[in-house]
């Protein structure tokens, strides 16, 4: 199986399958001299963790993160950073309960796709890699990542901007501080919250389970980060976003409402402001021009799709005696994912951001190009 690192230089290297032993998360080009613990890690688990709250899964993972490499009287020392993250809600019954039905495809899961491509050997325990079980691992990496990028005053915040239909109204950046973990869908805006976790619950009481739009914005991230002309910043966002089990679309600043804009409404102006500081007087382009970040903030959403399991009999096939089946509903599942993705969605920006700073700087130092002026 390919495709378990993520970054070029601030790199990702994750293992670990829905009821196997653990998850583990490798982060490699951490800097030395990084004050960190446990303690800085595990409030992003918390977030992220199910069994919390009416409308998650009610999966009891206590996701206790364990600090096992490149770490050494509480500052990092330069060296990978090893997380461990054991699986603990892995009791037989459940794994007999997969065993079962691990011939039959459930819709909307990885099951045919990945019996395709790894045949039998396919881990069938709860969609194995291909469950958000795997997500874990992710905001640990990203809590290392946002620790980093605090010592350069970056911050990333995300929040629940829509779900089962209701959307959150515009919003502040001190809006969004302030209000997301107020309440367990995770939107900043009261009345919109609440009337969120109402038609979630409906849903969930029919069976049934919804999806959502999940916000992200990231202040601080100073211009000139992005690699053209693959490794634009807007890609490698898209690419880290887009690998989220769940997600099914990726829009940066306006997205798709720029199609039905002309260009004299889409353009960010620049100007100057009093300390010769490049500022812009809107952000449709959110924050990345030409693949390269501008200065201003990041603005990103991404499309979270309705859970896939629910509790409601659906048609399917049988992958081994090649005919059409009947899949009996599943009880134990999230009403919405939406909450919990907030923080997964927050990890991969920040992912994302240091290892463009990370190549950005390099290049800068190597090259010694740049600015304005003459």
């Amino acid at each position: 199986m390919l495709g378990n690192t993520f970054g070029r230089a601030f790199r990702l290297t994750a293992c670990g399958e829905s009821y196997g032993e653990a998850l583990s998360a490798i982060v490699d080009g951490v800097p030395a001299g990084v004050a960190l613990s446990e303690a800085d890690i595990q409030p992003e688990l918390d977030r992220r963790r199910p069994g919390t709250t009416p409308i998650d899964s009610p999966r009891q993972e206590a996701d206790r993160v364990e600090v096992v490499a490149g770490v050494m009287e509480g500052f990092t020392t330069g060296a990978p950073v090893g997380l461990l993250i054991r699986n603990v809600d892995r009791h037989p019954v459940h794994v007999e309960q997969y065993r079962q039905k691990r011939d039959l495809a459930r819709p909307g899961h990885a099951e045919y796709t990945y019996r395709v491509k790894y045949g039998r050997y396919a881990d069938w325990r709860g969609a194995g890699r291909a469950s958000g079980r795997e997500t874990a691992a992710r905001v640990a990496a990203g809590a290392v990542a946002k620790k980093c990028l605090a010592r350069h005053d970056i911050r990333v915040a995300g929040f629940v901007r829509e779900c089962a239909g209701v959307e959150c109204p515009p919003v502040s950046w001190e809006q969004v501080l302030a209000g997301t973990e107020k309440n367990i869908i995770r939107c900043p805006d009261p009345a919109a919250a609440e009337l969120m976790i109402r038609k979630t619950l409906e849903a969930k009481d029919s069976g049934d389970t919804v999806g959502g739009v999940v916000e992200v914005r990231v202040r601080g991230v100073p211009a000139g980060v992005g690699e053209p002309v693959f490794d634009k910043l807007s890609a490698t966002l898209a690419h880290g976003m887009l690998s989220i089990p769940a997600c099914k679309g990726f829009e940066l600043g306006d997205g798709f409402r720029l199609a039905r804009m002309k260009g004299s409404e889409a353009n960010d102006l620049p100007y100057f402001d009093a300390q010769r500081t490049v500022r812009y007087r809107s952000n449709h382009g959110g924050g990345i021009d030409g693949g390269i970040s501008n200065g201003d903030e990041l603005v990103m959403r991404v499309c979270v799709k309705p859970t896939s399991t629910i509790s409601i009999d659906q048609e399917t096939i049988d992958m081994a005696r090649l005919a059409n089946a009947h899949l009996p509903s599943i009880t134990r599942r999230d009403p919405t994912i939406c909450a919990r993705f907030v923080p997964v969605a927050e990890a991969m920006a920040a992912l994302c951001v240091a290892d463009g700073l990370l190549l950005y700087w390099g290049y800068e130092r190597w090259c010694g190009a740049g600015g304005l002026g003459t």
